[in-house]
């Protein structure tokens, strides 16, 4: 399971946490203006389309993305959805759009979320597998820019996009059940507890943090959805871009998963890397589990106006000890 989340202090930033038991090595990859995006039923090819980067599976020469950014700023994530996402056949009167295809098709011609609107008023998400070897996963979106955020759902009722205004994504239950359920949580606080236990009675907090008391700590996407939400929304970040990105990974790090702890078919879920892109300035920054250290890519010191996908390999994990 996953976790995205949009932040801004002076700049914006957006990115997730990728939980999951098995890597497909990916690399941040860089796509430039005049690669040519072929989509398998919508009967077009643009010769040319903004730049992005992010997070992705590269096969066959295809950015297989998991989360990107574009050069204008709008960010799109896309996360584990099983038993509720759900494709369509080929509709004529619609854009057919497969799902491994849908972050490009967005963000190569929207740039903010207003647009993205529009151009999912006509889309249908179609069943179309990338190959034999590689199926479509089941799948729903996180969509922001600096102003507001929206989550795509394609479910057997129809596409539903709600407005995020927690911008705050994580897995199943549907979008809707993570609002409502938030409203449980309404008596946590970050300020001292207020003594409402009874008159009889004349209660003191012990401890720091007691306001808190009762925020879930386990890996379940319905309580990461809330434990994220109640650090994003409670943040106090200075706007450096060094206070900005430490503060999104620790906000990412309070609903890390730590192998071991989720056990699953193939093993166990964890959080195999986590990202950060500074969207106005195209930087994306990331960690892995097995390196802490926090790296970064700058998409605007590449040549955006080639026809290439430009990749860069995960940094390894490594230990370094600091002698006088």
């Amino acid at each position: 399971m996953c976790t995205s989340i949009s932040f801004k202090t002076k700049d914006h930033y957006f990115g997730r946490n990728l939980d999951y038991e098995y890597s497909y090595n990916e690399t941040v990859t860089i796509t430039p203006r005049n690669y040519p995006f072929e989509y398998r039923a919508a009967n077009t090819t643009p010769k040319s389309h903004y730049a992005m980067i992010g997070m992705a599976f590269v096969q066959s020469d295809y950015p297989l993305y998991y989360d990107a950014t574009n050069e204008k700023g709008l960010s799109m994530a896309g996360l584990n959805f099983p038993g509720n996402a759900d494709y369509k056949p080929l509709d004529k009167t619609k854009d057919n759009i497969s799902p491994f295809e849908f972050i490009p098709w967005i963000l190569s011609d929207c740039a903010t979320v207003k647009e993205a609107r529009v151009k999912l008023s006509r889309i249908n998400l179609v069943k179309i597998d990338f190959s034999d070897k590689l199926p479509l996963s089941p799948l729903h979106w996180m969509i922001s820019d600096k102003n507001e955020s929206i989550v795509v759902e394609s479910v057997k009722d129809g596409l539903k996009v709600y407005d995020d205004p927690v911008n705050v994504m994580t897995n199943n239950p549907t979008f809707d059940f993570h609002l409502i359920n938030l409203s449980n949580y309404m008596g946590l606080t970050r300020d001292d507890p207020t003594d409402r236990f009874s008159d009889k009675l004349s209660l003191k907090p012990y401890s720091r943090g007691m306001g808190g008391i009762g925020l879930p700590g386990d890996l379940s996407s319905a309580s990461r959805f809330v434990k994220a939400a109640f650090t994003l929304l409670n943040s106090e970040c200075g706007d450096s871009e060094l206070e900005s990105v430490t503060q999104f990974f620790h906000i990412l790090g309070s609903v890390a998963q730590q192998k071991g702890c989720c056990r699953v078919e193939k093993g166990f879920e964890y959080t195999i890397y986590s990202s950060c892109c500074n969207t106005d300035k195209g930087i994306y920054y990331y960690t892995t589990y097995q390196n802490g250290q926090i790296y970064g890519v700058d998409m605007f010191s590449e040549n955006l106006d080639g026809k290439k996908l430009v990749s860069f390999p995960l940094k390894s994990g490594e230990l370094k000890i600091q002698n006088r």
